[in-house]
């Protein structure tokens, strides 16, 4: 008589519950809601400060005294005229130095004995502050907004460029000679493998050189005197506006957030392929 083999007539356990969808909605709501506490307290630190007699509160104003400056500030028409000089220089700045960097760059990448006879002169140029192009800029354009766009574009012209080159000497070859013998032309292969491997370097560089040009704008309207909220400073500092100087500072650093946020969104739009932002996204 044969045995036949017995059978386990138990039930598979069901699977747990798994909570990992969830840890994104908490993460997403967790980071807004410390970055709102960091606030608030510094806020409180801040008003705290003065009204302790920390600081005198002619050289630091009180919180809400601030606070209440930017609000008479933004209602009127003036201040919204500087903050829209200040992202017209930023965003025309940018926009100048992103085409320059990604024609040039690809170009160059694209031609590695032309590169290396450039690599002396991108070696001077670039650590060349922009800064110190204050007085050329007022020698050329006086006052303009072209000023402001000299510094820009110069500054984020290298940001954005090195990036580039990075990005093109990161192609793989085998990735490069697989596009070559299925008969992919040279725009083909810029269009299918070389921009898609730069791409990730390319949004890095714009990242960077979107803080930078707002920094530099605003330098250039407070040193240069070139219409935006960097002029407006300076005004208020000379007439002794203590609490709109304030005022106008926090502005510009509310700026940058928005610009900050704005940069990342798109970031992840454009790189939503890309296995980092995947991988921030489910974290």
């Amino acid at each position: 008589m044969t045995a036949t083999p017995s059978t386990d007539s138990r039930a598979p356990d069901p699977p747990a519950p798994s909570r990992s969808p969830r840890r994104p909605a908490r993460a997403g709501l967790g980071r807004p809601l410390l970055g709102a506490v960091g606030i608030l307290a510094l806020l409180g630190l801040w008003e705290a400060v003065p009204r302790l007699g920390v600081v005198s509160a002619r050289y630091l104003p009180p919180a809400t005294d601030v606070l209440a400056a930017l609000g008479v500030r933004a209602t009127t028409p003036g201040f919204w005229t500087a903050v829209g000089d200040t992202l017209a220089g930023w965003a025309l700045g940018l926009a100048i130095a992103f085409t320059a960097a990604v024609v040039l760059g690809f170009t160059l990448g694209a031609l590695p004995r032309i590169r290396a006879y450039t690599n002396s002169t991108v070696d001077f140029l670039r650590p060349i502050p922009s800064v110190a192009l204050i007085p050329l800029a007022v020698l050329l354009y006086g006052t303009d907004l072209r000023s402001t766009l000299l510094l820009v574009v110069y500054a984020c012209f290298w940001l954005i460029y090195i990036q580039v080159l990075y990005g093109v000497a990161d192609v793989d070859p085998v990735a490069e000679q697989t596009a070559r013998s299925y008969g992919l032309g040279r725009l083909a292969r810029v269009r299918y493998v070389v921009w898609p491997t730069t791409l990730p370097y390319l949004m890095t560089g714009v990242r960077l050189a979107a803080a930078v040009a707002l920094i530099l704008s605003i330098t250039a309207q407070l040193v240069i005197g070139s219409p935006g909220i960097g002029r407006e400073i300076a005004v208020a500092q000379s007439s002794g506006a203590v609490e709109s100087v304030y005022a106008l500072i926090v502005a510009t650093g509310a700026l940058g957030v928005v610009i900050n946020i704005g940069v990342r969104v798109l970031e992840r739009r454009v790189l939503r392929w890309h296995t980092s932002v995947r991988g921030e996204a489910t974290a």
